[in-house]
């Protein structure tokens, strides 16, 4: 592993918004540990727009018999989040002040309980209403009282009035998108997106093969299923803590979703050859890739330093710690390339993460229309930076965790027309869409994320 990695190096623009949960600022903890009240400081941060869920988890400290009940607590609020404000929007005769939004989210909390966890009434609403206390705020308690309890007389008027899209626990345009991208499909799409995720294993097949790795599992009492199109891949009947995975530690096993662990399979994998995993965190597709040929000469590149840190967490645990690790910007080579053109390089690109919403379901909260038009034009920025450091003869795999066709197809069209030396490579697959460009695979509840592929090869002239 390069231990003199140069230092961190800024984006030279606005910071970069990505389909991806972004590392955020610790969030206030609250004076005390009454769960509800943790659980809406956290909630409040999210609709302030600050950070994301996974973030804001991972740095709030509580015991850890708590966590779980927090993390499923605010995962359903987030999970349901456009239903529950239509709900509560009629249930508030003014809105909240902004220096409120934590009562704004005890409120969702207590619906949420209500409508979605099925908790016993008297403890949804009365824990709810002493979490206000715990904020410091209990003047919000008789509000609390009233919204929560006007709900449970009012619940069926209120759940009629609700639009399709709001009952589907979709934002608007998100639901527009779907529809129209795919219309014989966005039903299941939009259940999908509102279940829970299936933990997914990648067995490392340097160290066993994937049947050996089941029956450990077997023995510890896990039961699995070999995934359908990964060869590594194994699904979990239920999800259980890693530190429970028999050899994870020692990088018998890495989490990662099916679909994600198709890209690997897609790139050269010969010794020898120099590779970009051009925005690799946290690492899997990285691990996967020297799983599959570890005499590769790898480079992971990423733009923020905490996030190459975690590359370097599950790289060292794989053992791959000769891996070339780089932090910086893929829009400004100049700046960590050495010039030398790469023989491959997967850009897994920032996206709006409409393919993964069941796994980071505050998407429905902090994905915004407009933001959509942005991702379009840094992917293609970044499409054309990395073909700038492939070799002639070079394959480029362009992934994103999207299921909009602006992201995708209609993106690699783009490319190619713009690009002459560009051929694409279709990709021959029992799995997913075959588009104009690329595969599209829809996430579904018992298999794989919302995932898309096309394979772009350099075409070396003369």
């Amino acid at each position: 592993m390069n231990r003199n990695k140069p230092p961190v190096i800024r984006n030279k623009g606005a910071r970069r918004t990505t389909g991806r949960p972004q590392r955020g600022k610790s969030p206030a903890k609250p004076a005390a540990t009454n769960l509800r009240a943790v659980a809406a400081t956290l909630i409040a941060g999210l609709l302030n727009q600050q950070g994301s869920l996974s973030s804001a988890l991972d740095v709030v400290r509580v015991p850890d018999n708590d966590r779980p009940w927090l993390q499923a607590l605010c995962f359903e609020v987030m999970r349901h989040y456009p239903t529950l404000q239509a709900l509560l929007t009629p249930l508030l005769h003014k809105p909240l002040k902004e220096r409120d939004q934590d009562i704004h989210a005890l409120l969702l909390i207590g619906l949420c309980q209500l409508r979605v966890m099925r908790i016993a009434e008297h403890a949804a609403i009365n824990e709810t209403v002493q979490a206000a206390d715990a904020l410091k705020k209990g003047w919000a308690k008789g509000l609390i009282n009233a919204v929560l309890r006007q709900y449970q007389r009012q619940q069926a008027e209120l759940e009629a009035g609700l639009a399709p899209a709001e009952a589907a626990a979709h934002p608007q345009w998100l639901w527009d998108a779907i529809q129209q991208a795919w219309p014989g499909n966005a039903d299941r799409i939009i259940a999908t997106n509102n279940s829970h995720p299936p933990m997914t294993l990648r067995v490392n097949r340097q160290q066993e093969s994937r049947d050996v790795y089941r029956d450990r599992l077997d023995h510890q009492g896990i039961a699995a299923e070999p995934c359908a199109f990964a060869p590594d891949g194994l699904r979990l009947r239920s999800p259980v803590p890693v530190d429970q995975l028999p050899g994870f530690y020692q990088g018998d096993a890495s989490v990662q979703d099916e679909s994600a662990q198709l890209a690997a399979l897609l790139l050269p994998a010969s010794p020898g050859l120099r590779v970009l995993d051009a925005c690799a965190a946290p690492g899997g597709k990285t691990g996967h890739w020297l799983e599959i040929e570890p005499q590769l000469h790898m480079t992971a590149l990423d733009v923020d330093a905490d996030r190459l840190r975690r590359i370097e967490e599950n790289l060292q645990r794989l053992d791959f710690p000769e891996t070339t690790l780089r932090c910086g910007d893929l829009g400004f080579p100049a700046d960590w390339w050495d010039d030398q053109p790469f023989d491959a390089i997967l850009l897994d690109a920032p996206c709006s993460g409409s393919g993964v919403i069941r796994r980071h379901p505050d998407i429905k909260l902090l994905r915004k229309p407009e933001a959509i038009d942005a991702l379009v034009e840094e992917q293609q920025t970044l499409l054309r930076s990395a073909w700038s450091m492939l070799a002639p003869g070079g394959v480029l795999l362009y992934c994103t965790c999207s299921i909009l066709p602006q992201e995708n197809a209609e993106q690699v069209a783009r490319f190619l027309h713009d690009t002459p030396d560009a051929r694409e490579e279709p990709i021959d697959a029992a799995w997913g869409i075959a588009c104009a460009h690329g595969r599209q695979l829809l996430p579904t509840e018992e298999g794989g994320d919302g995932f898309y592929y096309a394979r772009l090869r350099k075409v070396i002239a003369g």
